[in-house]
């Protein structure tokens, strides 16, 4: 349903209240509506046409709807418009006044009902009580003081009806009417309604009847399995809601999960969480831009003021560490949600303060063990401690695209997996003072741990992750053993992604009922058709990715030094002593990136960020301290 309300005035009303992911990409009203009809969604771009076609109410049928069906059938995914009402046994019946939102809502006329309302525009209200043929169940037009009566009359008709209000004032008030006289076999859905024009990704949303809400000392905020964020929803939750209020089984194809109660409500903290999230995806890269000239700045005051060589080394093992300690820092101003300005300050400074005490505590190559123990270790903290900082921060999933809402999102997991190869290869330097068995045991010890909170439902839940984090380990592992490289060992290096996608699945379904990324939509699909339309989308968005902004030259740059870098490894790694661990941990950094960009839906991004941190790793090497060079290294 929409409203010209936002959260006070939902919560005044006696709402529990959380914040709707309202689209997959670009926002439209008419989308949205599909969308909950249908409980499933896609981005915008994965469709023929971005924007649906249009469509008008002609009697009880929607005009324009085989169109709206084609494009829908034409998606790599099985996308049903219309399921929600066609769910229902009679439909769904449609009340109008003059205005321009909705309530939906089921009564006494079937199962315990529901209500909602949506849509920006006055004229497509009627589209959440459309079925799949595009034929409403019954239509009530007349004035607005009539609108809750009529409401009424039809919820002991129908179990689903859908109410579109009245904007402005008079609609908070239809909305209050309808609540004061709501009988608790209703459910009440009230989704916010924005000015034209205004973008709406995230939109407020209210509910009065679900378990444990709806009066106001039970007023809560808002949650769903499918953000598993406190505060949080998708607008395909909104279908299975209803059905699952009304007692009504949920349609395979519906991706959505029922909205529950999370804790009571806060409206101060609601709000700013819904403002942060609006901020966290635009300052990311102005952010990492400013981290870098801080180092730049550094580097050129120590040339400028220092002559010593060590001095000089010291500023480039300080930036280097720092720029890998970002996962953690920018955590810190996460709940803070500061000005932009004191943001970027803050997470450079904080980033090359623990770069100067990794270096100062930890000798040579070790520092980098600091932030690889320290940056998964955090995410997993603030996973089970419910915190939302990873969510809140500049480096998290970014949810105002709809497409994760909790996790590891595609900026972390290449590097993450970068920095903890290098991280063993750091610990047990120089590797001539260790047996093979012990490397061994440690790369994939090491790869192990970070595939479980990099692909866990209840930690990272990122399916590619796993398997970027798997062809890594075991490119490095390949690589470690005796002899040379055989084709039983590349045969083991390429089917450990598989051996690890089994494990994830067995984590998902022991520990989330099934409820993570990879059970949810490989295991639980209905045939080869539904995987095919996974990899379609997700190489749709790569490509589409590969061709955003400045994209093809950060792609073609990492491109271009990785294939540098492998044929001049032996000079790369002088510092090191052509050291055998510190040559695998690398590649299989690599490796990690190109397995990235060949799963993950953010392609190229996965391999630039990869190469991004091996340079940095390459950076810190190639700084030692005049003390801190090995025997090895000399020689």
């Amino acid at each position: 349903m929409f409203v010209d309300a936002g959260e006070p005035e939902l919560a005044a009303a006696g709402m529990s209240v959380g914040i709707m992911s309202a689209s997959q990409g670009t926002y439209s009203p008419g989308q949205l509506q599909l969308d909950i009809s249908q409980g499933a969604r896609i981005a915008s771009s994965a469709y023929r046409t971005p924007v649906p076609p249009p469509l008008s109410l002609v009697g009880d049928r929607v005009s324009g709807w085989r169109a709206t069906r084609a494009r829908a059938s034409a998606a790599p995914q099985e996308l049903t418009p219309g399921l929600l009402a066609s769910s229902i046994l009679g439909g769904a019946a449609y009340a109008a006044s003059t205005g321009g939102s909705e309530l939906l809502r089921a009564g006494p006329g079937g199962p315990p009902g529901v209500a909602s309302r949506a849509t920006s525009n006055p004229r497509s209200a009627y589209v959440l009580s459309a079925d799949r043929t595009g034929h409403v169940a019954e239509v009530s037009t007349g004035e607005a003081v009539t609108l809750p009566a009529r409401v009424g009359a039809l919820a002991r008709r129908h179990a689903l009806v859908v109410a579109d209000l009245t904007a402005g004032p008079q609609g908070i008030d239809q909305l209050r009417a309808l609540l004061a006289h709501r009988p608790p076999s209703e459910l009440v859905l009230a989704v916010q309604r924005l000015p034209a024009g205004e973008r709406g990704q995230l939109l407020w949303l209210g509910a009065a009847g679900l378990p444990g809400t709806g009066r106001r000392a039970l007023r809560r905020e808002l949650t769903s399995a499918t953000t598993q964020q406190r505060g949080l929803v998708s607008s395909i939750d909104i279908a299975p809601t209803a059905l699952d209020w009304l007692g009504r089984p949920v349609p395979d194809e519906m991706r959505g999960r029922a909205i529950e109660g999370d804790g009571a409500l806060d409206g101060a903290r609601l709000r700013s969480f819904e403002a942060r999230l609006r901020v966290v995806g635009p300052r990311r890269l102005p952010a990492l831009g400013i981290l870098l000239c801080a180092w730049a700045a550094l580097l050129l005051a120590a040339l400028a003021l220092a002559r010593a060589r060590e001095t000089r080394a010291r500023a480039v093992r300080i930036g280097a560490v720092a720029v890998v300690w970002a996962p953690v820092a920018v955590l810190v101003p996460a709940p803070l949600a500061p000005a932009a300005g004191v943001e970027y300050a803050l997470i450079a400074a904080l980033c090359l303060g623990l770069g100067a005490l990794s270096d100062l505590m930890l000798p040579w190559p070790r520092a980098l063990l600091a932030p690889a123990v320290a940056a998964p270790l955090a995410i997993v903290l603030d996973s089970l401690a419910h915190t939302q900082l990873l969510v809140r921060s500049v480096l998290g999933p970014n949810p105002i695209l709809g497409a994760r809402f909790y996790g590891v999102g595609n900026e972390l997991k290449s590097g993450l997996a970068v920095l903890v190869l290098a991280a063993v290869a750091a610990a047990l330097f120089p590797s001539a003072r260790h047996s093979r068995r012990r490397m061994l045991a440690s790369v994939l010890g090491a790869g192990i741990v970070l595939a479980v909170i990099e692909g866990s439902a209840r930690l990272g839940a990122g399916v590619g992750g796993v398997i970027l984090v798997c062809a890594g380990t075991a490119v490095t592992a390949v690589m470690l053993a005796p002899g040379a490289t055989t084709r039983r060992r590349a045969l083991i290096a390429l089917a450990a992604p598989v051996v690890g996608l089994v494990v994830l699945a067995a984590i998902d379904l022991a520990t989330a009922h099934g409820s993570g990324h990879f059970t949810g939509s490989v295991l639980h699909a209905r045939s080869a058709g539904d995987v095919r339309d996974i990899l379609m989308r997700r190489y749709k968005a790569a490509w589409g990715e590969l061709h955003n902004h400045a994209m093809p030259v950060a792609t073609a740059l990492a491109v271009a030094g990785s294939v540098w870098a492998i044929r001049a490894r032996e000079k790369l790694l002088v510092p090191v002593g052509g050291d055998q661990l510190w040559l695998a941990a690398l590649s299989g950094g690599l490796a990690a990136g190109v397995a990235g960009a060949l799963v993950e839906d953010s392609g190229p991004v996965l391999l630039v960020v990869a190469v991004f941190v091996l340079d940095c790793v390459l950076s810190y090497l190639w700084a030692p301290p005049a003390r801190g060079v090995s025997s090895t290294a000399r020689t």
